[in-house]
């Protein structure tokens, strides 16, 4: 297997054996992950779809029938019977796993300090817990590179109504009140703005993957029109934080491939978008003028966002060890800089003041597990022709979890999916991998006709 420096080495060449030893421990892992049913799958994705573009906002006969529960509780019982009955563990205990147990568990044992031990208990049950069962389903569930590609197609193709829906609110002119702020897409995760950006930023690197998988100019072509039309819409919400990340995944993605023959369509495309600057909205200039001069932002936005951060990390000086409690950031800060009634907007400050210095270093721990899951993929299959897509993928979920790295800057939302789906995906990713190469061993062993 070839090292880190030789990431970057083109289809062409030669491919790498996998080992013996490789072989065996693939096998294994293999064997011990992979599901027959593909109910849990599916009702994982009709989930997905349901989070993502809240079919029941559109159709309000559909909510009393709590569509998001019933997909999510069919995913969770199909795969404990398909496990239990294939003789199969519940939970694959992966790094990844074992971290975020760590913090749970942390988060509970810290509940009867916090500032309201009622509040912080419904906290978990009703928003963490929930959370935390999508990103178990996705470490177990997906555990093929079909399956990968199936996840990462759905993702792709739903941003097309958000993007859609965020450039038809700018034209329009459905704003915020008091504000040349779009309305953001109906759904739990994407109703402001500010959301809307984030989600669209961390789907972007995986529908990227996509394009540089794909061999027809047909697929190629629909990709890029929802790359482009995505970026836009990141655009449109004159989200700051949603151009710091996107400046991210571009500068992430030159970076990366500016040695291989893909390297042209990078560039390309920044020429493109250098030639797009005057045709950006009024005001936009203004507004990310305000990240470095805080001062100038006539909406007091910024002052905000900076007055809160001042006031967590004094809450985190005075309670650095327990925190105040699972969800009870809010309230602190109340208490801390005056009623205002928001959280501070900085995913690491959130477990910090909530958590203390043990919660966010588990956090961290989380992020970068994750991280190191997909370069691995990414590493190890490099100069396998056959790995070609676990590649692409692995790339492109490791440069999601760095654009949420630097949105994290910015976001309040440290509990939500958003971050714990691609993080389910950085597990999900290595366990195609494993997956893969067992197949590939498995051929390797049989006997020629």
């Amino acid at each position: 297997m070839r090292t880190a420096h030789h990431v970057g080495s083109e289809w062409w060449r030669p491919d790498v054996a996998v080992g013996r030893s490789d072989r065996g421990e693939a096998h294994t892992a293999a064997a011990a992950k992979v599901s027959d049913s593909a109910v849990p799958f599916w009702a994982l994705m009709t989930f997905t779809f349901i989070l993502l573009l809240a079919p029941q906002s559109y159709f309000p006969a559909l909510v009393p029938f709590r569509i998001a529960l019933l997909t999510a509780a069919v995913a969770v019982i199909t795969h404990v019977y398909d496990r239990l009955s294939h003789r199969q563990p519940i939970v694959h205990l992966t790094g990844e796993m074992w971290i975020t147990l760590c913090l749970v568990g942390w988060a509970i044992l810290t509940v009867p300090m916090s500032l309201r031990p009622g509040g912080s208990l419904s906290f978990l049950f009703e928003v963490y817990l929930k959370t935390l069962v999508v990103f178990w389903l996705l470490s177990n569930v997906v555990n093929t590179l079909t399956r990968l590609r199936q996840v990462v197609w759905v993702l792709t193709l739903m941003t097309v109504p958000m993007a859609a829906t965020a450039l038809d609110n700018f034209i329009s002119g459905t704003f915020l009140q008091g504000s040349n702020r779009i309305v953001g897409y109906e759904a739990p995760l994407t109703g402001n703005p500010n959301d809307l950006a984030l989600m669209l930023n961390l789907i972007l690197p995986l529908s990227v993957a996509l394009f540089l998988i794909a061999r027809r100019t047909l697929v190629r072509t629909v990709l890029l029109v929802v790359i482009a039309l995505d970026v836009i819409a990141v655009v449109v919400t004159f989200s700051r934080g949603g151009f710091l990340t996107l400046a991210t995944i571009i500068v992430m993605y030159l970076w990366k491939l500016r040695k291989r023959l893909a390297g042209g369509w990078a560039w390309s495309v920044l020429v493109v978008a250098l030639a797009c600057l005057p045709l950006l909205p009024s005001g936009y200039f203004d507004r990310l003028s305000t990240i470095t001069n805080i001062e100038s932002d006539s909406t007091g936005s910024a002052q905000e966002r900076w007055r809160d951060m001042l006031a967590a990390a004094n809450l985190v000086v005075q309670n650095p060890i327990v925190g105040v409690g699972v969800g009870m950031n809010t309230l602190a800060l109340n208490e801390e800089r005056g009623h205002y009634s928001v959280p501070v907007h900085n995913v690491y400050l959130v477990y910090a003041v909530e958590l203390g210095i043990l919660g966010l270093v588990l956090f961290l721990m989380l992020l970068a597990g994750c991280m190191k899951s997909a370069i691995s993929v990414q590493q190890r299959s490099a100069s396998v022709r056959a790995l070609r897509e676990l590649f692409y993928l692995a790339e492109g979920i490791q440069i999601s979890l760095i654009a949420f790295a630097v949105a994290a800057l910015f976001d309040p939302c440290g509990y939500d999916v958003s971050f714990y789906y691609i993080a389910g995906l950085a597990v999900a990713v290595r366990a195609a991998y494993e997956t893969e190469s067992s197949n590939a061993a498995l051929d390797q062993n049989q006997p020629s006709p």
